[in-house]
């Protein structure tokens, strides 16, 4: 007899082998409704027109400083803020709250969850509602980039079908990419990114447990909590996702209760807007690029902005301030404060004075001097005469403080911005000539009514912006040489070649300028600087310079309004040198050239001794160059490489003037003569400027090519 329990046929119960079959049959039945219902979504995928991504591309555009900071972000054209971002700079925390709270099996489906989907089902079966919806982020994807109001079978099969081929297009990483960026957080906000920064005030590169968890609850239900408008139904998400990232071992029960003790914002913070009007002009000139990256140091731009609004604020209701720093190695723009606050319309803070055209006052006056040295007019020792002077039947300038120092050195005169030697050497090098020069560098000056150039330029008679003012100055840091404003990271090497003033002449401005005495409570001998306070205290400037840096400074309304006591010594230069200070670092003085000339004035030559009145006609017939002629190309017979005296020397032959005649070769005399001739053996080739100069101080010069 068989054994109770046994069948000797099949060798199971029989209540087993009833079980078994049953079990097959709705095996059977399940794989067979699965491939048909895979057959039926094949021919659905099959119908569906091709998924279009071009909306789900469309980012904010953002402006970045050169470190990749966010400066400043733009809505999208139908007022969205959605801003790039991918996994890789969003805290691995909220990511791994997020897996946890809405895909926990996300590495192991292929866009949809089976598991989820019958759970939901059932849910949905007992309780004859909707409880979760089973879904996974590449199906919340699909649904970002493909809206649909209703909440039906077809919908959400669509939702199913759209996943499987985003998923298998884009990958994991796309899909999660995507939802970071797509996600809804209420209002206009969309993406992790602008949420943290627009509930935080920071980018999601580093978040708290806390603020993790809300934006994780916040794409479920984005309006309904949204902590701006109704923060306790969005502590109690929050909470629940804490709950949650808890129990599946995300965080710590203890991590977990002491987030939900953090508390939770109210209101939306503002989006970050440094360097508001150098990212407008930016996007103004690239308007299709998303991203823009600036040479802005937004930490720098960040302290200066604050200077500014500070200053301006203490100095005087109506008042502005701008402050441009260039980097005299490449001239790329460290910093760009356009106003004392880009949106306070008091102090029309939307208007960019970096870029306003403004009287400079006496801020250009050491570009005088340098063409005074370069033609060997003047040397920094050089005495001139400031006493009472009409340099024509309606022009005789006066000092600001309406007093005379009698016979001064050029330096001297430099460092107290004393008119009348500033006049008369203007005088010597000609106006026309003078802005000739500085528009040949690429300033952009405008003269009243396009009026022609005549002395009064030398005290701020002519139009330039704080931009230029910059790039000019630096020339003075970079040996005369200028380089072209840089404002992108990814511009290609500068332009270079436009010269503002000789080495040399460059040089002694710089040892000048930094001999200024400084403002009240400032250390002496660190930069060199100048001032200016244009006619009737419209406007008050500073600029200044070390072998690293140039910072130019100015101040005033933008409308033009005169502020009585507006005085650039007074108001700028105080600026100028916190923005130094703001900088950091040591101060580097300018190198000296080899060749310059350090002389006291009575071992200088003798006509640059003493400038002469007649030196204003110098440029006359009375003398001149004979040879070589003014843009010719020498030949100097070198062998590759050579240099010193193994070449042909050249020979200097001048007409007219009043033994004896003084050479200078960029400034450094070279020769001094009774006859018109002399010989000169150059150092090497290059560009060279060589000046005569009489008795009488009448002079003539001419640059020439080395080769």
């Amino acid at each position: 007899m068989p054994q109770d329990g046994f069948d000797p046929d099949g060798g199971a119960p029989p209540a087993r082998r009833l079980a078994v079959r049953s079990g097959l049959v709705t095996v059977g039945l399940g794989l067979g409704l699965l491939a048909a219902g895979l057959g039926a979504a094949g021919v659905y995928a099959a119908a569906l027109p091709p998924v279009d991504l071009s909306s789900a591309a469309t980012r904010s555009t953002v402006v970045l400083d050169r470190s990749g900071a966010l400066l400043r972000p733009f809505a999208t054209a139908d007022g969205r803020w959605r801003l790039p971002v991918i996994a890789d700079a969003v805290d691995p925390r909220f990511q791994a709250m997020l897996l946890a709270y809405e895909d926990r099996r996300c590495a192991h489906h292929f866009g949809i969850d089976p598991a989820a989907l019958l759970r939901a089902a059932g849910q949905w079966l007992a309780r004859g509602r909707i409880v979760s919806g089973g879904s996974t982020l590449s199906m919340q994807v699909a649904r970002l980039i493909e809206p649909r109001r209703e909440r039906s079978l077809n919908a959400k099969l669509r939702q199913m079908v759209r996943a499987v081929t985003l998923e298998r297009r884009l990958g994991k990483a796309g899909m999660r990419d995507l939802y970071l960026a797509l996600a809804p957080y209420g209002g206009p906000l969309e993406g992790v990114r602008a949420a943290s920064l627009a509930y935080f005030g920071r980018e999601p590169a580093r978040l708290t447990a806390a603020q993790a968890a809300l934006l994780v609850a916040l794409p479920q239900s984005p309006e309904a909590r949204r902590p701006d408008r109704f923060p306790e139904r969005a502590r109690a998400a929050r909470d629940r996702v804490l709950d949650i990232a808890s129990a599946r071992g995300v965080l710590t029960a203890a991590e977990a209760e002491a987030a939900k003790a953090e508390p939770v914002p109210t209101a939306r913070k503002p989006f970050p807007m440094l360097a508001a009007h150098a990212a407008e002009e930016a996007v103004a000139a690239d308007p299709t690029n998303p991203v823009i990256r600036l040479a802005i140091d937004a930490p720098l731009q960040e302290r200066l902005e604050a200077l500014a609004a500070e200053r301006a604020a203490a100095t005087g209701p109506d008042l502005s301030a701008a402050i441009l720093v260039l980097d005299n190695r490449d001239g790329r723009v460290l910093a760009q404060v356009g106003s004392a606050g880009y949106l306070d319309a008091t102090r029309r803070g939307a208007i960019d004075m970096t870029l306003a055209i403004r009287s400079p006052g006496s801020a250009l006056k050491p570009f005088v001097y340098a063409m005074a040295f370069e033609d060997g007019l003047a040397h920094p020792e050089t005495l001139l005469e400031d006493r009472p002077t009409r340099f024509s039947a309606s022009y005789a300038p006066e000092n600001f403080d309406l007093s005379f120092q009698g016979t001064v050195t050029a330096r001297r005169a430099l460092q107290l911005s004393l008119n009348v030697p500033a006049v008369a050497l203007m005088e010597a090098v000609g106006p026309a000539r003078f802005i000739a020069r500085l528009r040949a560098a690429g300033a952009g000056i405008q003269l009243p009514r396009e009026a022609a150039p005549g002395l009064p330029v030398a005290l701020g008679g002519l139009g330039i912006t704080l931009t230029d003012l910059a790039r000019l100055y630096a020339g003075f840091a970079r040996g005369g040489t200028l380089l072209g404003i840089q404002r992108r990271v990814e511009a290609g090497a500068p332009g270079s070649g436009r010269q503002v003033a000789s080495p040399v002449a460059a040089w002694y401005i710089a040892d000048i300028l930094r001999g200024t005495p400084p403002p009240e409570n400032a250390l002496p001998n660190r930069i060199a600087y100048k001032t200016g306070t244009s006619y009737g205290y419209r406007d008050a400037w500073a600029a200044g310079f070390d072998r690293r840096v140039t910072v130019a400074v100015w101040v005033g309304r933008p409308d033009g309004a005169a502020v009585p006591g507006l005085v650039g010594r007074v108001v700028a230069a105080p600026i100028l040198f916190d923005a130094f200070a703001r900088f950091g670092g040591e101060s580097e003085p300018v190198p000296r050239p080899a060749n310059t000339l350090m002389a006291g004035s009575s071992s200088l030559p003798p006509p640059l001794q003493r400038l002469g009145r007649d030196a204003a006609g110098a440029r006359g017939p009375t003398l001149r160059i004979a040879y070589p002629p003014d843009g010719a190309r020498i030949d100097l017979g070198l062998a590759p490489g050579g240099h010193g005296r193994d070449g042909d020397a050249v020979a200097l032959k001048a007409l007219g003037g009043v033994p004896p005649l003084t050479w200078l070769i960029d400034g450094q005399p070279v020769a001094q003569t009774l006859r018109r001739r002399a010989e000169w053996f150059p150092q090497g080739v290059g560009f060279a400027r060589i000046s005569v100069l009489d008795s009488t101080g009448a002079s003539d010069s001419v640059a020439v090519r080395l080769e």
